[in-house]
């Protein structure tokens, strides 16, 4: 038990509530083919961390959410202005605005000489899961301990928060949410504001993702926000029921995820270790691919031509 809650459960709790975030947002990007966004604000996040730090001079989370977070915004102004005056699909337009982003990040980085403001594999890709740990859970009764509790890693409320957030947003938003992602101009007859929803559900994107980076990497948070919600649609065509799916398959993604980074290779007689966020993110692809090949849903009519 020591063991378990020393080095076990902070990471099952920051993995599962951060696959449970990202996943139920990921519904909602699914439903509008817009699911590649994530992994464009996983670009675009590094030129804004580069120039809050040079504005700040600070590594500390909220000043790199804040940072992050602007350059999601900017994004999302710059891949519509690119769609606009170009004339060519969302998916390229995002396409040329995240990478270029992402280069001007990087030529930040070089000339501004901040080399200690960088994303490199081990935080970025692989996230930071394996070294939650949890010091003063020596034993059961520091589950309700307040000075045990203080001592949780910061991570974990940081997720926690964006989970409520997230929540929150869902509740409160739930009929734009809906109608825009179904019909926008049905929503906009209606005036439930489809571009205002849009531009709030990219920033809960933002959000959700930049607070996960530090802990679980940029590889858990796309797989998050496609693999579950992509699974749920070919489970079913009712959305209450794939927002149900979507979480079931993100919780199972996590816990599975995390164990058997853990576990499985002992008990394959392997003296090694995996990354957590690596094995979640694999198993989130293979329940994706189960859903495809075994699904109720899989096989669609085409849409009729024109």
């Amino acid at each position: 038990m020591t063991e378990f809650l020393m080095l076990s459960l902070v990471p099952l709790l920051v993995a599962g509530l951060c696959s449970l975030s990202c996943a139920l947002l990921g519904n909602f990007l699914v439903l509008r083919r817009q699911a590649l966004i994530g992994d464009a604000i996983s670009h675009v996040a590094l030129p804004g961390i580069v120039a809050s730090f040079l504005l700040t001079g600070t590594l500390a989370p909220p000043a790199m959410l804040v940072g992050a977070g602007a350059a999601a915004l900017i994004t999302l102004a710059l891949i519509e202005l690119i769609r606009r005056l170009g004339r060519v699909e969302a998916s390229a337009a995002m396409g040329v605005a995240f990478t270029a982003l992402f280069a001007l990040g990087v030529l930040m980085l070089e000339w501004s000489g901040a080399s200690g403001v960088h994303l490199d594999v081990e935080h970025a890709l692989y996230g930071n899961l394996e070294s939650l740990v949890w010091f003063e859970g020596t034993r059961l009764t520091a589950l309700w301990d307040p000075q045990a509790l203080a001592g949780l890693p910061p991570q974990l409320s940081r997720v926690a928060w964006v989970a409520l957030l997230v929540s929150l947003f869902m509740m409160l938003a739930w009929r734009p949410l809906v109608l825009g992602s179904f019909d926008a101009a049905f929503a906009a007859s209606q005036g439930a504001r489809p571009g205002l929803t849009q531009l709030l559900l990219v920033v809960m994107v933002a959000v959700a993702a930049i607070a996960a980076f530090e802990a679980v990497g940029s590889i858990l948070v796309i797989a998050m926000f496609i693999c579950p919600p992509a699974a749920a649609r070919l489970m079913t065509d009712r959305l209450s029921h794939q927002l149900a799916w979507s979480q079931a398959f993100a919780l199972a993604s996590a816990v599975l995820g995390v164990v058997l980074a853990g576990h499985g290779p002992g008990w394959l007689g392997i003296d090694a270790g995996l990354s957590a966020a690596g094995m979640v993110s694999v198993v989130a692809g293979l329940i994706l691919l189960l859903a495809c090949r075994f699904g109720p849903r899989r096989h669609r009519a085409a849409p009729p031509p024109g």
